[in-house]
């Protein structure tokens, strides 16, 4: 049976035609856009540490990872001979701004150690410290000196201390789990599961800090914006394993 149209009813159904073309072409244009890599890629975790291999580990300011540093047990584990400068080591392969780092680590009795970022490296520079803010590494349990409450586990140290009331620190020997979150906006420091503290890099507060009178003979210290990863070796055994970390 042949169904004839009005002029009216056939105008209506080209139009319904051309704007249905147009919406699966727009659909097709944005499927193809999301398949084809135009589309920002998610940034993934990268491996630092694999527990094996030190590829991308060296010296501050050296070239080739210094013998106080091996792999033990899958972990990257430092031998207590450095001291205030001469013992860290930096992962080098690439530089890092906003990011979130993840690591496990373990001390020994009395230890000390500390995760830095945003080192920068140099002829004026002896050791991390002089330019990177700090996420102090220590047994707060048996560190036979009294300490400050800004150079205990967890601290952002000689800047931020850490909220006592959220620190669930283990015994030495044990694994910890380390997080640093840090944009531009915001910066955090967690510890096995915890959040201990959080502060705005570069802000009025964070300078009236910088400026007390710690950093004085550091006149570098926290002003670069991007940088290396590193950890200290300050003259106990450490242990360090599961370092990755993600650019934000």
């Amino acid at each position: 049976m042949k169904i004839k149209l009005s002029f009216l009813d056939a105008i209506l159904l080209i139009s319904i035609v051309f704007v249905y073309g147009c919406s699966t072409t727009q659909k097709e244009k944005e499927s193809s856009e999301s398949t084809s890599g135009t589309q920002p890629a998610i940034e993934e975790w990268i491996t630092l540490f694999d527990g094996s291999s030190t590829e991308g580990w060296r010296g501050f300011n050296a070239t080739s990872l210094p013998e106080n540093w091996i792999v033990e047990d899958g972990a990257l584990k430092s031998l207590g001979t450095g001291g205030d400068v001469g013992g860290d080591i930096v992962y080098s392969a690439r530089k890092f701004d906003n990011f979130e780092l993840k690591m496990e680590w373990k001390i020994s009795e009395g230890g000390n150690s500390g995760i830095f970022y945003h080192v920068v490296e140099g002829e004026k520079y002896k050791a991390p410290y002089e330019t990177a803010p700090e996420y102090q590494v220590l047994d707060d349990i048996g560190f036979p000196d009294p300490l400050e409450d800004w150079q205990k586990v967890g601290a952002d140290y000689a800047m931020y201390v850490p909220d006592p009331t959220k620190k669930k620190v283990k015994p030495a020997g044990e694994w910890n789990s380390s997080r640093i979150l840090f944009t531009e906006e915001r910066a955090e420091y967690w510890l096995n599961g915890e959040k201990l503290l959080e502060f705005v890099p570069w802000s009025e507060d964070w300078t009236t800090r910088r400026n007390s009178g710690k950093w004085d003979d550091y006149p570098d210290y926290g002003l670069a914006k991007t940088g290396l990863i590193g950890i200290q070796d300050h003259g106990s055994f450490i242990w360090y394993k599961n370092i990755k970390i993600k650019s934000l």
